[in-house]
Formats: structure tokens, C-alpha cells, sequence
């Protein structure tokens, strides 16, 4: 991939907690258009780096590039507002009220970036028009009434994703999103996140589930004890020893495939 090209760019960051290190010198970038998957064993460092995209985290050194422009020392809500949007592995609605307006506060964001714009703009009915839209989107309009208090994981793990959609990214950030799902679910989700991606989203996609990884993504990037370990097309990468090692073993990742259904997802 050319950098020259690049949507964002993650260039040598690194994150100490103390003298823990817990991203070493991670180096990768994604095109506009692409679905990139950044995997990896439990404590490979994926969590963290999404963070330091986000700017929840503060690199101790590194930086990060969003369309040209360096966004590290930027706020979160700075990002978002450049185009960054995060869909969370913990779903925390406001259970007060419906899906539908749930996901309307987050497109009705641009009316609080000032007391006075908050409180010039009275009607909510285009915001509505743009939560139903990313409602239809994720699959879920027909419940687009209904209160999030009484919904499965698999709905809100959708509703998480509309709200997301509803700031109008340019790149969507998507944290375990298979999380806690089903097989049949999992898939179906998974479904859903590639045809958000043929629809023009640009995705960075961190997950556990190899199977609907393997199945929806274009390109890997794989962490592992905080290091970049190897990038490139999905089924090359997952055959190379030290992928193999990092989710296997050193004894095991030579005799052994890796297994990429719900038994090993989990």
C-alpha cells in the first residue's frame, strides 16, 4: 500500500504504561475504501492502539495522520469531528429512550459544539430522518421504536454500530463487534459490516471471530505482545509461523492449523 494514498496513518507508535510497554513501535496505514483487520492473541496490543487512534490514549511517542493531517494531539472529540467514529465492544444506550432517538443524539451531534447551537436547535425531526436511515443500514429499522432496555446483544451491537454511522465518518473504527454473539449471528453482523464497507465506509475492524474475519476483510495487520508481526491479504498472513506461533504456541504452530471456528473464536 502507498502511504501517499493512505486514509489514516499509524506511524511508529508507541505506548509505555509505566514500564510496561504496551505497543511497540506499531507502523500500518488504510486506504479509503478499505476493510482492514487488526487482529491478534488476548494482550496483543489491539485495544490500546485503537485507543491512541481515538486519542483516548496519549502515545509516548509516534503519531498519527488522518487524511493528510497529524491529529495526535488532537482531543477525541477533536477526531471525531475530522472523521473518526467508534463503535464499541460494550453497548451502553440510554435506556430511557427509543433506539431511534438513540441513535438521533449521536447524528445531531454538530448542533453541541456550542451552548448556542444547542439551544438555537429545537426540532429533532432531521435527525430522525438520519437515525432511520442508519437504522435501515444495520437492518434494525423495524424496531426503531422500540426501547433498548428490552433488545438482545445481536440488536444492540447493531443499534452501537447505527450511532457510529450516524456521525458520518470517514473512518469507522469497530471493536469486537462479534463479541458475545452466535455463530448465526456473528455472521449475519458480519454481513452487515461488509456491505457498510462496499457502501463506501472505510473499516478498521479488531476481532476475536478468525471465521468472519478471514470471510469479510481484505487486508490483516497482526499485533502480537504490542509489535506489528505481519500485515497483508488475510490466508497468506495466517500461515505464517509467526502468526501460527503467536496463536498457537512455538511447539504446536507447525503441526497444527489454526482453527478459525466458534470453539477457538470464543
Amino acid at each position: 500500500m502507498s502511504p501517499d494514498n493512505a486514509l489514516l496513518e499509524v506511524n511508529d507508535i508507541t505506548v509505555q504504561f509505566g514500564g510496561l510497554v504496551a505497543v511497540d513501535h506499531v507502523t500500518f496505514s488504510i486506504n479509503n475504501g478499505e476493510l482492514l483487520g487488526l487482529i491478534g492473541p488476548n494482550g496483543a496490543g489491539k485495544t490500546t492502539v485503537m485507543r491512541s487512534i481515538t486519542g483516548v490514549v496519549k502515545p509516548t511517542s509516534g503519531r498519527v495522520t488522518l487524511n493528510g493531517q497529524d491529529i495526535s494531539n488532537l482531543a477525541t472529540h477533536q477526531r471525531i469531528r475530522r472523521g473518526l467514529s467508534l463503535s464499541q465492544q460494550l453497548v451502553r444506550p440510554f435506556r430511557e429512550i427509543s433506539i431511534l432517538d438513540n441513535v438521533a443524539l449521536a447524528a445531531g451531534n454538530t448542533h453541541t459544539v456550542s451552548p448556542l447551537k444547542a439551544l438555537m436547535h429545537v426540532s429533532i425531526q432531521e435527525e430522525r430522518k438520519t437515525a432511520m436511515h442508519m437504522l435501515e443500514r444495520v437492518g434494525i429499522a423495524h424496531l426503531a421504536n422500540q426501547m433498548p432496555g428490552i433488545q438482545p446483544l445481536g440488536v444492540l451491537k447493531r443499534m452501537e454500530m447505527a450511532r457510529a454511522l450516524a456521525l458520518e465518518p470517514s473512518l469507522l473504527l469497530l471493536d469486537e463487534p462479534l463479541a458475545g454473539l452466535n455463530s448465526t449471528e456473528a455472521r449475519t453482523l458480519a454481513d452487515t459490516i461488509a456491505e457498510i464497507n462496499q457502501q463506501g465506509v472505510t473499516i478498521i475492524l479488531i476481532e476475536h471471530n478468525l471465521t468472519e474475519v478471514l470471510r469479510i476483510c481484505q487486508r490483516l495487520v497482526v499485533l502480537d505482545n504490542g509489535r506489528k508481526i505481519a500485515s497483508g491479504l488475510p490466508r497468506e498472513v495466517m500461515q505464517q509461523p509467526n502468526v501460527r506461533a503467536a496463536y498457537l504456541g512455538m511447539e504446536q504452530s507447525s503441526a497444527q492449523p489454526i482453527q478459525t471456528g466458534d470453539a477457538y473464536d470464543a
